[in-house]
């Protein structure tokens, strides 16, 4: 009999500046995980030939297909966007369904509001042509309530290795 663990889909979302990229790169890292990163497909596809103006949903639709390839072969895979959408967050978990993985979704937040502001305005890009967003895009984007549990992480005054290992306190709680 295998007794070996199902795949994990960590799947996080939140706002710009909030601090998710630093998280889930290193908490992929930390596991050895695939990384799939939402903007990182989306300019790669914006500077394709095949590109057109806007991208809409093809950027998540590679990184759903990204993440389902790399879950059927057994692997932990980060997946990082801002996921505002309950339809976008919903599609993530069904591909864990579908690949028997167990999906862990996390919010990521900064509850002090001149810092993210600060965060937002001094980010540099790290991609190559990627125009970040705004203060004002940020704080105007649409973004869905959440409607299930979810793991929460306020990185405000918080640093990246004190946030990725309350990350992985909850996620072995989760996946022991």
């Amino acid at each position: 009999m295998n007794d070996q663990r199902l795949p994990l889909l960590i799947i996080f979302s939140g706002l710009s500046g909030a601090g998710k990229t630093s998280l889930a790169r290193e908490l992929a890292h930390q596991l050895g995980a695939v990384y799939v990163r939402i903007d990182s497909i989306e300019q790669a596809i914006l500077r394709s030939q095949a590109a057109c103006e806007t991208i809409h949903d093809a950027g998540y639709t590679v990184g759903y297909a990204l993440a389902e390839d790399n879950l059927f072969l057994g692997q932990t895979v980060v997946a990082d966007s801002v996921n505002p959408l309950q339809v976008t967050r919903d599609a993530w978990v069904a591909i864990a369904h579908r690949a028997q993985a167990t999906a862990i979704e996390i919010e990521v937040t900064c509850s002090d509001v001149e810092l993210h502001r600060q965060r937002v305005e001094t980010r540099k890009p790290d991609i190559p042509g990627h125009q970040v967003p705004t203060w004002l895009e940020v704080v105007s984007r649409e973004y869905d309530s959440w409607n299930r549990d979810r793991i929460v992480v306020n990185t405000a005054n918080r640093s990246i290795p004190e946030s990725v290992a309350e990350l992985r306190q909850a996620i072995a709680k989760i996946v022991p």
